[in-house]
């Protein structure tokens, strides 16, 4: 085969390795996410009482155990972010938990024309050629479309990573903003048809475009 034009991680992170959390791991998992709302900077505002955590598949990369979470809040917010851990081996118990969350009032309700509700977080760093470097990055989520099985995310059309969904939800780790390339996510049905597509960036796409208007009127 011919050398590989895009020198790029592929697959890094281990496929999920357990159920989605539950009973004393669900709610040990919980208490560090909550914990780590209470420290969001919410800049004075109300984001009201969250409501039930919703967990998505663990992936396992660099030695540590990622699982997302999403709960939404009494004031239309969504609290997102993750707990990651140092997993137990040879009957050890996990350790050295760590929890990251984040606010948005941007949610699947108030968007109707989402495919895919997502999430992201960067959580290390790729070094490639010539001093470029990849953003590995957390993305998780759920598909607002029926149908799927499969969700990849795809830098410059290669699949870089995918998850199967789990109760209708997905988690990635994978690379983004490499070469000027950004990560797109795509869901896929079980034969292989591509039944949604959306970029991590979709905002700021849109916002180019309304300064290329912009520019095109002055």
């Amino acid at each position: 085969m011919p050398p590989e034009d895009r020198f790029v991680p592929r697959f890094a992170a281990e496929p999920p390795q357990d159920l989605l959390p539950y009973g004393r791991w669900s709610q040990n998992l919980t208490q560090e996410f909550l914990a780590a709302c209470l420290r969001i900077d919410s800049a004075g505002e109300d984001l009201g009482e969250p409501d039930e955590v919703t967990w998505y598949p663990d992936r396992t990369w660099h030695g540590r155990t990622f699982v997302p979470a999403t709960a939404l809040t009494g004031k239309g917010y969504e609290l997102y972010g993750y707990v990651s851990f140092a997993p137990g081996g040879d009957g050890e118990e996990p350790s050295e938990f760590h929890a990251v969350a984040d606010y948005t009032a941007e949610t699947a309700e108030a968007n109707p024309d989402w495919q895919i509700d997502l999430c992201d977080e960067v959580v290390g760093t790729w070094r490639g050629e010539q001093g470029k470097a990849a953003a590995m990055t957390l993305v998780w989520g759920r598909p607002l479309v029926d149908g799927g099985a499969v969700v990849t995310g795809e830098l410059a059309d290669l699949a870089v990573d995918q998850c199967v969904l789990l109760e209708g939800r997905f988690t990635l780790i994978a690379p983004d903003d490499y070469r000027g390339d950004t990560l797109d996510v795509k869901l896929y049905d079980r034969r292989g048809g591509e039944l949604a597509h959306e970029s991590l960036y979709a905002e700021d796409d849109d916002e180019d475009d309304e300064d290329d208007d912009d520019d095109e009127d002055a």
